[in-house]
């Protein structure tokens, strides 16, 4: 084989090889849970996030980096394997409070690659610069908060500091990460000893907690009871003050009527009245009205009703027999 033929076949080995590698890298599939950014020539362009087959002109022209679009976590102070180990870094965690006592902090930061631009070419290392903003952050905000706001009811309130500090940094930053959340895992002392006794002081301020509130609890109960009787006894006095006035008014109204009576006449209105009393008075009594002008004793029986009545069924039946026998003669 001559030299000029092996040339040939190397510089035709050469073509097909660049061929291949141009038919091989003009092409790129970016998926649903992926971003992808494309560089050329070492500048990179605006990210793409729509899914399916893509083209770009073949490497080294440009090249392609895919980036998740899923969402990050960051475990700080802790390392968590698979098999569920958990590995703790004291001396990440450890962190002096407001009040100069000592806490283990340990939390979870979650965050989104927002920016691939960015997340490649601002920094060298992102994930180590996001650890070090979070370390930054939480210590600031620990350092502002009290010992006993860190372990009991004030967690809610440190996460939100630390997402908003930690926030403030990373877009400072610039990296391309998003912070979503930031979520306390455990605080707590550094020491048993010292965790015991803190333990025993937090349940004495929980059962005191529990008696003021059952305090309060049978104080308003008794208070509602109390204002409820107040409002019986002056529904019932305002009741009886109403019941009281009508009764006047219609004491009255008799009254006036009575008197517009006794102007017509006075002699029968009196006497009237004075028989009234007599029966409200002598209720069942038998009453004679006498009348002594003459020589001889006069007198009207008042008779209760009744006796009129149960004796004038056998009336009746006395003048029916008589009027019977009548016809048969």
């Amino acid at each position: 084989m001559s030299t000029k033929r092996l040339l040939t076949i190397i510089a035709v080995s050469i073509v097909g090889i660049i061929l291949l590698s141009a038919v091989f890298t003009s092409w790129y599939t970016v998926d649903e849970s992926e971003q992808a950014i494309v560089i050329t020539f070492g500048e990179a362009s605006e990210p793409i996030t729509e899914s399916g087959l893509k083209f770009k002109l073949p490497w080294p022209i440009q090249k392609v980096e895919k980036l998740s679009k899923e969402t990050f976590s960051l475990q700080f102070g802790y390392k968590q394997d698979e098999s569920g180990e958990i590995t703790s870094y004291d001396k990440d965690t450890k962190m002096i409070t407001g009040d100069d006592n000592i806490v283990l902090t340990d939390l979870v930061v979650q965050y989104k690659i927002t920016d691939p631009k960015s997340y490649l070419f601002n920094s060298e290392n992102p994930k180590e610069m996001l650890h070090d903003a979070t370390s930054a952050s939480i210590r600031s905000v620990i350092g502002n908060s009290k010992i006993d706001d860190a372990l009991t009811s004030g967690k809610a309130q440190i996460e939100a500091d630390t997402n908003e500090l930690l926030g403030s940094l990373i877009k400072k930053y610039d990296i391309g990460i998003t912070v979503l959340t930031v979520k306390l895992q455990d605080v707590e002392l550094p020491n048993a000893e010292v965790r015991a006794a803190f333990t025993a002081v937090t349940d004495a301020e929980e059962t005191k907690n529990t008696k003021v509130n059952q305090a309060e609890k049978y104080e308003n109960e008794k208070i509602s009871v109390a204002e409820g009787e107040v409002d019986a006894i002056i529904s019932e006095a305002r009741g009886y003050q109403t019941a009281r006035i009508e009764q006047a008014l219609g004491d009255v109204a008799l009254f006036d009527k009575l008197y517009a009576e006794y102007q017509n006449n006075k002699e029968i209105t009196r006497q009237r009245l004075v028989m009234e009393t007599l029966d409200s008075v002598l209720p069942g009594a038998k009453i004679y009205i006498m009348n002594d002008d003459g020589g001889t004793m006069k007198y009207l029986p008042l008779q209760p009703l009744e006796s009129t009545k149960q004796n004038a069924p056998a009336a009746t039946t006395t003048n029916e027999s008589k009027t019977e026998e009548g016809s048969g003669q």
